[in-house]
């Protein structure tokens, strides 16, 4: 038995193979997730966990050059970038750089590809009439289907103008709740006055499919089939940004249509589960509790690959497919993995093509030399493993409230403000950022000098970047100011050693989080750690996620932890953090902290529309200037990206701004194979040493069971000595 164990074991495909047979030697990417995506549906979606399936499906206008940086936009389905034009208020064309307050009015104008044509898809088919197939579908023609795949016709059509112009449309409508719809607002009018006539349709025809193309949109204009208009008040530059978003990607009116039916919604056929585009992918398989598949769309435009990049690019075999068409993986698996212990296991063996690296297998995977450098570790090294680094262009900070009158001095005087003002600076020095991602992040960070990551336009490096508040400029390199300098500005505040100088009175910060955040136990141990030396107590206030957001919306709150991944690389989407108008309390936008500075706010509105030049820098650079003296925030740290992947991946470059990167990347699928076959051989030792063992323990069972019938062979049935010979 034991010896068919070891020949079967010796045969066949890998035993411990996750995959089906049928997917072995194909072009397939394997990787997983942790977070379940919630929305797909391109006028809804905002989350990072959702734009890794969302921009391999959905394609807007613009994309961003894979290997370039600083970040590059260029056409994606646009026929070229597009045309920008302002206008006086007596309908003057105005040359670029025009002053921003003679501008009355910026006009868009984007031209797409002809001939570009949407994934197959229910929607599009028709009958031998000509008729659209699936549009009066009843509840028991649904039986069975799980996906628009299971739909036994499916075509497809070309891409037009008036798709964008829908797309935009639904960023009004009342049933979708698009999170832009407020700040597309504030330059594109037209939009509200839609919301409103579209909210007055769905009260006449309650729960039936209102056709956006009956409705005008102000300010955004077809001009043919290939080309489309958007006005917009005043100038925005950072639009063109916008344009490389799914927000304004194409949605086809016979989608939305399909979609809409009753029945549709319940057995989640919906836009919002079934995303649809141009993009290289489709989505064929939506488990988000198990796994996701994308597959190649077969009707995917003429696309190639980059010859151009950075110096260094070349020498990283990142232009060595220069010119060859896109995409090059036909299939990518996705599995859902909600432990790390199997996710690295499987990394390990081949089964997924990159990982990300966990606090428990840091050290496994990469050493940190003296100065903080990173290396990859022997053992990854020896499996042809590369490690991959990046600072992401995202900001984490401590937010004051600035309406909570202890940190924020608000209702106080002037010297009251002072003293909160130095508080909170006292604050700032004392959070020692470093040691905090040292110990949690496993040095994946670094400390955040201001709003803006390095990369971004804005951020200077070395000692030009430092915040002289918290740290200064020593041996090369920024050094945190002491907790000597802590205390004085603590003493300054009135607060000497934590008590009020007139009272006695402890001095108590609150800081709100939620329960599966900051205020698990060992970061609590560590915050009452860093406040304790400076004698202020520190009490955690955690509730739930629904409970936090509510206390933030309605100004409760007094110190908080926050983060912002930057939606497109420009200042203008950080600063605008602290932006008077964008306060959280009074207009429900994203200023959490309610900070308001007449002069900030008179600069940044100056900042916004200026390009990118010595004069916009000189701004940034006033503006930092001002939160770094006023500490709303403390400026915590910019995370710092650390993934691996195996060498049978190519052209893999990191950067968190481009989200549709997976149509470049390629599999050495044989090196792949090879490897995986060498690093999930059978171990069959146990094997062996089980049936020695079980030998052992049977073999004097059956020596002695072998003695006792040889002996009572030789017995008569009287058990005496039976005699030979004829009787």
């Amino acid at each position: 038995m034991y010896g068919c164990l070891c020949c079967l074991a010796a045969c066949g495909p890998i035993p411990n193979d996750p995959y089906s047979a049928g997917e072995g030697g194909q072009d397939v990417l394997y990787t997983a997730f942790i977070d379940r995506p919630r929305r797909l549906d391109p006028a809804q979606s905002f989350a990072e966990d959702e734009a890794t399936f969302l921009y391999q499906i959905v394609e807007p206008p613009l994309q961003y050059h894979y290997l370039k940086r600083p970040y590059t936009l260029e056409p994606a389905v646009a026929a070229g970038m597009p045309t920008v034009r302002y206008f006086a208020a007596d309908g003057r064309g105005l040359p670029k750089g025009s002053d921003p307050a003679a501008v009355l009015r910026s006009e868009i104008e984007i031209s797409i590809r002809p001939g570009v044509r949407y994934q197959p898809h229910p929607a599009f088919a028709r009958d031998e009439h000509g008729k659209p197939r699936y549009f009066a579908l009843s509840r028991s023609d649904l039986s069975g289907i799980r996906s628009p795949m299971d739909f036994e016709h499916l075509d497809s059509r070309e891409l037009v103008a008036n798709d964008f112009i829908y797309e935009i449309k639904r960023l009004a409508h009342p049933s979708v709740q698009s999170p832009i719809f407020e700040l597309m607002a504030e330059h594109l009018p037209g939009l509200k006055t839609l919301h409103a006539a579209l909210s007055e349709e769905m009260k006449k025809n309650p729960g039936a499919w209102v056709d956006l193309d009956q409705f005008v949109l102000d300010g955004v204009d077809e001009i043919d089939r290939y080309t489309y208009r958007i006005t917009f008040t005043g100038l925005y530059p950072q639009f063109l940004y916008w344009l490389s978003m799914p927000f304004f990607g194409p949605i086809p009116p016979e989608v939305d249509r399909f979609f809409s039916q009753p029945g549709m919604a319940a057995r989640n056929l919906t836009l919002d589960r079934w995303p649809m585009g141009t993009g290289p992918y489709m989505l064929v398989e939506n488990n988000p509790n198990a796994r996701m598949m994308l597959e190649k769309n077969p009707n995917y435009r003429h696309d190639a690959y980059p010859c151009e990049g950075m110096p260094d690019d070349a020498g990283e075999g990142l232009l060595a497919d220069c010119g060859k068409p896109l995409p090059f993986i036909n299939k990518v698996v996705f599995t859902r993995e909600r432990e790390a212990t199997p996710y690295w296991n499987k990394f390990l063996q081949g089964y997924y093509d990159a990982a990300g690296i966990s606090s428990d297998n840091f050290d496994r995977a990469v050493n940190m030399g003296d100065r903080g450098e990173v290396t990859l570790s022997d053992d990854m090294a020896a499996r042809g493993i590369r490690l991959m680094t990046s600072i992401s262009s995202s900001t984490f900070y401590f937010g004051f409230n600035m309406r909570d009158s202890l940190v924020g001095g608000a209702g106080a005087d002037a010297a009251g403000r002072e003293r909160a003002r130095l508080l909170r600076q006292a604050i700032s020095v004392v959070l020692d950022s470093e040691e905090y991602i040292s110990i949690f992040l496993n040095g994946r960070g670094i400390p955040a000098m201001q709003p803006i990551p390095p990369g971004v336009f804005g951020a200077h490096e070395g000692e030009a970047g430092i915040n002289p508040v918290v740290f200064e400029w020593r041996d090369g390199k920024a050094q945190r100011r002491g907790i000597n300098e802590a205390k004085r500005l603590l003493a300054e505040a009135g607060w000497p050693n934590g008590r009020d100088a007139r009272t006695g009175e402890p001095l108590i910060l609150y800081f709100d989080t939620t329960e599966t955040g900051m205020g698990d136990k060992s970061r609590v141990v560590w915050l009452r750690k860093q406040f304790r030396a400076l004698g202020v107590q520190f009490v955690v206030r955690a509730t739930d996620w629904n409970r936090f957001q509510d206390k933030i919306l309605q100004g409760n709150a007094q110190v908080f932890l926050m983060g912002w991944n930057a939606d497109y690389p420009d200042p203008e989407n950080l600063l605008f953090l602290l932006y008077g108008p964008q306060g959280k309390a009074s207009g429900q936008g994203n200023n959490s902290a309610n900070y308001m500075n007449v002069e900030y706010d008179r600069l940044f509105d100056r900042m916004r529309v200026m390009p990118d030049g010595p004069e916009r820098q000189k701004i940034i650079d006033r503006m930092v200037g001002i939160l770094r003296h006023d500490a709303p925030w403390v400026f915590w740290f910019h995370p710092k990206t650390y993934s691996l992947q195996h060498g049978w991946l190519k052209n893999r470059k990191p950067g968190d701004i481009v989200r549709n990167g997976l149509k470049y990347q390629r599999i050495d699928v044989g090196a792949r194979e090879a490897a995986r076959e060498r690093w999930n051989q059978p171990v069959r030792w146990p094997l062996a040493a089980a049936a020695l063992l079980l030998l052992a323990l049977v073999a004097p069972a059956v020596l002695s069971w072998r003695k006792r019938e040889r002996a009572a062979a030789c017995a008569g049935p009287d058990g005496a000595p039976e005699r030979g010979g004829p009787p």
